[in-house]
């Protein structure tokens, strides 16, 4: 079906400017190719100039940063730009396909800063920079006996890992929070200016806005993640049951009916890391060097048929953490960067030796081949994305998931063959610590309905504390260790809500897509266990992949997954993956109460 059909908006906006073209194909090729040489440029500029102000945060590269990004709203959402794409539109139907894709993009970008509201639009960069800068530039602190002491994120969790004091685990994670305090007025600031750009084109939010990507609705999108986290519910509260009464024995207290935030290991209880503490693989890595993990990752995907990365990736790259007493901020959460839609492709991270970061270099580097992938004669400039967006993340993911197989660690020497681990409570720890089933309620659920209470209901500022931590104990059954009033903001303590905003169900698709792909890697390619199999070395592996990399947007992301694994995106493959781990968790909860009502 046809964007303009599927998206009132557009249609009603194409109506208002029909074009009187007697080669509207002609017409779209030469505004095409006018508005692609333009906006790569800007795109560029633009992208440079975030990338120094993530890696080198300071107020002359925020203003820098804000600058770059105004000149480039002022083109792509231009009263010429708009005026022309309706006009095209209108006649989508003597486009070719590709031409309507392209043009169905850029009205989307031009529908985030329409230049119908300038003032609006300069408001929301500069609002959306001085979030940005708070966030990643805020100290956070420890008490100390000489006083305050600064930590970065890393040190933070590093303490929610690995401490059995609840007294200090406590204290951690208030600190973490403590930013949350100073992102509140602005996140008011970005929802209200968020919402006058997506209704300003007739749209009834910003959440709206951001899954009309996807040419599906609101109501599209959250029932479909409400169905994501009802499948997997049962398992869920297996393992909710099975944390509740295990950190209980840890730390030496009563049984919760839910599970105190500070009794967890990740700052918002999206995953739960270190539970299983028979299994350390932080141990593994005790004799590598950080630049191991990220070479070591580049060779995986070499060893699959992709090529190596090129001078731009290791010469522009900040992989690793600032050097201390450098003086230097930078944003800490990984993330991949294709600057110029071409060759300069970049990664932000701070590796260090521990498989959380083992992991996530490999998901990172899946983005960054997944760029190389489309970036080919035969996708267009516009149309160098993933199938949608969960694809990227689905992508590196399903590398993350590659990476943690036993033959693959035993491929490089991690494990030896003859180290004796026990299977389920390897699947166990996966469960906890991985973005699988205990990431599921809080991507689909908590950040998802969060986001749409924010943007789609308007959701007061004096409300947002309290509507987080209900949607939290809702979905993910854990609570505050006290009351949290609404002097803080603990929502905004996530990156993605301030600087990645409205989109998170992207993780939960992806979540499900890579099982879905893993399954099919496994099952019809391997012919191996998909718990216990080996992508290393194996280039059909890499040609599939490959298939589903190589198109960019330039195929209806169903279409692909359908065409490349036969089936419709379903959540069956993960929870077949966790069976086996499902059958154990009954006969160890046995006599325990679940406390995690339905959905």
């Amino acid at each position: 079906m046809k964007l303009t059909l599927r998206l009132p908006f557009i249609l009603v906006l194409a109506m208002v400017f029909i074009s009187c073209s007697p080669d509207p194909k002609k017409e779209a090729e030469t505004f095409l190719n006018d508005y692609n040489k333009k906006f790569q440029g800007l795109y560029y500029e633009t992208g440079k100039a975030q990338w120094l102000a993530n890696t080198d945060i300071s107020p002359a590269h925020d203003s820098l940063s804000e600058a770059k990004e105004k000149e480039y709203s002022m083109f792509v959402g231009s009263n010429e730009v708009i005026q022309k794409v309706r006009g095209l539109l209108a006649q989508e139907d003597k486009l070719d396909p590709l031409q309507a894709m392209q043009l169905n993009k850029i009205f989307l970008s031009a529908a985030h800063r329409p230049a119908t509201i300038p003032d609006v639009v300069e408001k929301l960069i500069n609002a959306g920079t001085k979030q940005t800068s708070l966030l990643f530039g805020f100290n956070y602190t420890l008490p100390d006996k000489n006083g305050p002491r600064k930590v970065n994120t890393n040190d933070l969790d590093k303490i929610l890992t690995e401490s059995n004091d609840v007294k200090e685990r406590l204290v951690t994670w208030e600190a973490s929070k403590e930013v949350g305090r100073m992102l509140k007025d602005g996140l008011a600031d970005l929802q209200g200016l968020r919402n006058q750009v997506a209704r300003e084109i007739g749209l009834s939010s910003f959440f709206y806005l951001e899954v009309a990507d996807y040419r599906m609705s609101t109501k599209d999108i959250t029932a479909m993640m409400d169905q994501f986290v009802r499948e997997l519910r049962p398992l869920y509260s297996e393992l909710h049951t099975y944390a509740r009464y295990e950190l209980a024995r840890r730390y030496k207290q009563p049984v919760p009916d839910n599970l105190p935030a500070h009794w967890l290991p990740n700052r918002w209880g999206q995953n739960w890391p270190g539970l299983v503490q028979t299994i350390n693989l932080d141990n593994l890595y005790k004799d590598k060097s950080k630049e191991w993990v990220v070479q070591t990752a580049e060779q995986f995907y070499t060893s699959i048929g992709y090529p190596s990365l090129n001078k731009n990736f290791w010469e522009r790259s900040d992989l690793y953490p600032a050097e201390p007493g450098s003086g230097r901020k930078k944003n800490n959460h990984a993330s991949a960067w294709h600057l110029n839609l071409d060759d300069d492709y970049r990664s932000l991270m701070s590796v260090i030796p521990t498989h959380e970061w083992f992991r996530t270099t490999h998901h990172e580097l899946g983005h960054i081949y997944y760029y190389i992938s489309y970036t080919n004669p035969d996708v267009p400039l516009l149309l160098r994305e993933g199938a949608n967006r969960s694809f990227h993340e689905g992508m590196g993911d399903l590398i993350a998931i590659a990476a943690s197989q036993r033959p693959y660690m035993e491929e490089l020497g991690l494990l030896s063959k003859d180290t004796k681990i026990d299977q389920i409570q390897w699947l166990l720890n996966d469960a906890l610590s991985n973005s699988s089933i205990v990431f599921i309620p809080f991507a689909a659920g908590t950040m998802t309905r969060f986001e749409h209470d924010l943007y789609e209901l308007n959701l007061p500022k004096d409300q947002f504390n309290k509507r987080w931590w209900e949607l939290v104990e809702q979905y993910q059954g854990i609570v505050p260790p006290s009351a949290r009033g609404e002097e803080y903001c603990d929502a905004s303590t996530k990156t993605h809500i301030n600087d990645d905003p409205a989109q998170y169900y992207d993780y939960a698709l992806s979540c499900v897509l890579k099982h879905q792909l893993h399954d099919y890697i496994a099952k019809n390619i391997l012919h191996q266990d998909p718990r216990n199999c080996n992508y290393y070395g194996n280039k059909e592996v890499g040609d599939f992949l490959r298939g589903i990399m190589s198109p960019g947007a330039s195929k209806d992301w169903k279409a692909v997954l359908k065409e490349k694994t036969r089936q419709d995106l379903s959540a069956r493959a993960m929870l077949e993956y966790y069976q086996p781990l499902m059958e154990y968790l009954k006969q160890v909860n046995k006599g325990r109460t679940s406390t995690l009502p339905a959905l």
